[in-house]
Parts: C-alpha cells; structure tokens; sequence
C-alpha cells in the first residue's frame, strides 16, 4: 500500500521545487485563460447553448492536453489541485509540496481570471454553479464520478509504467476526458473537476454560489481516485519518497 509522504518545509527552498511551482503557475495559468476566456466568449457570441457546451469542452480538452505536455517534465503538469491530491494519495508528490501547488495553482487562476476580466472591457466572469434541479448532493456526487474520470486517465495514461503503446499520449487522452466530462457534466454540475478552476472565477466576480461543491467533490474524487489505481491497478515501479520517519 502506498505511504503519503509529508515532506518538509525545507522543499520549498529546494531549486527543483522552485522550477517546478513557476511552471507549474504558467501552466495553470494559460490553462485558466483559455478555457474561461472560451466561456466568456461563448457567452458573448451567444448562440446554441448545445453548441456552446461543446465549444467549451473542446477548448478545455485542447489545453488540458497541450499544458500538461509543456509542464510534465519539470512539474508534472497537474494544473488541478485534485490532480495533485490523487498523485499525493499515490505517493507521487509530497503533502507539504501538495499544499504548495494547491496556493500555486489558484493564484495562476486568480491572475488568469483578473486579466481577462481587464481585456474583456470588465465582461463577467462565469462561475461553476449548479443547475437549477441539481441539489447540492447531487452536485457533489457529480463531481466525484467526474474527477475520478481524470484521474483514472491521469494515472492509467501517464503515471502507469506498464501502459505500454499509449505511452506518450496520456495528456492528449486526459485531455479528451475532460472535454468528454464537461460534455456529460457540464449541463448539470458545471463540470469543473478542478478546484482552481472554480476559485479563480468565483474571487473576481465576487459570487461564491456552490461554491464548496467544486472542492468537496473534486478532492474526494481525486483522492480516491488515486488510492484505488496505485494500490490495486499500478504496478509501482518507482522508489517511494520518504515518508515521515524519513524526512524528520
């Protein structure tokens, strides 16, 4: 079974760490830019709103897939902080470095959003709600199956040292999965399987409606998406990083 591993706060001043929560920043960031400023734009056009949801989902799709190809090598790419809690679960990152790229990610978020809300003449921000009808377990629920989706992909794609011929095509079959989840979710929960996704938006239009959903949800689905492919699906072939007694 695999052992989170704490770390320690010396990490933060460690030059990998470093590397690795400013790409991890620029990533999050352009990924931010381009799927809200896709809603911003799909709200300004107007239009169908089936042809909406996939004009969204798509532009979700294309840059999940493109910044975790540019941010793999140095941090991963998780761009999510329920990404970066499944990999934690697996013992892949540590917590203390979790906890780093969760603030990391929704900052690049926050920029993100405060810029297009600038280049946009102050249009509004769209925000992860609800659908009128959805209660909020519901909600919840859904955004469970959701991240556990992306993780499942994350994991059986990218982290799995036995995935054999789709190996180098995890980010663009991770990327698929989530324009395919907005494409199921999206007209229910909103679909946002990210945390940092949802909070950027929600702290510049000021509208906090639901808003513990698109954390509760996405960390839980994450989590558990993480414990159940690396202690029953992956074959771990990685040394595990220090766990507690080691790092203390």
């Amino acid at each position: 079974m695999a052992k989170i591993a704490l770390g320690t706060g010396r990490e933060a001043f460690q030059a990998d760490c470093i590397r690795a929560l400013i790409v991890e920043f620029i990533c999050t960031f352009l990924f931010v830019f381009a799927g809200v400023g896709a809603a911003m734009g799909s709200d300004k056009l107007g239009g169908d709103s089936l042809v909406s949801l996939f004009f969204i989902a798509m532009a979700h799709a294309l840059v999940v897939a493109v910044m975790i190809s540019a941010g793999f090598r140095i941090s991963g790419g998780h761009l999510n902080p329920a990404v970066t809690i499944g990999l934690c679960v697996g013992g892949h990152i540590t917590l203390f470095r979790s906890f780093l790229y969760w603030i990391d990610q929704c900052l690049a978020s926050v920029a993100a959003c405060a810029l297009l809300y600038y280049l946009t003449g102050g249009l509004t921000t769209p925000v992860h709600t609800l659908a009128s009808g959805v209660d909020y377990l519901q909600g919840v629920i859904m955004e469970i199956v959701l991240t556990f989706s992306l993780l499942f992909t994350v994991y059986t794609t990218i982290v799995d040292p036995k995935r054999g011929f789709i190996g180098g095509l995890g980010p663009l079959l991770t990327g698929l999965v989530v324009g395919a989840n907005i494409m199921a979710g999206g007209a229910f929960s909103g679909a946002s399987m990210n945390p940092a996704r949802s909070f950027g938006p929600a702290l510049v239009s000021g509208d906090w409606t639901d808003h513990w959903v698109y954390w509760v949800g996405p960390l839980i689905g994450g989590a558990l998406a993480g414990f159940v492919c690396e202690n029953f699906f992956v074959e771990r072939s990685h040394a595990p990083l220090p766990t507690e007694e080691d790092t203390f």
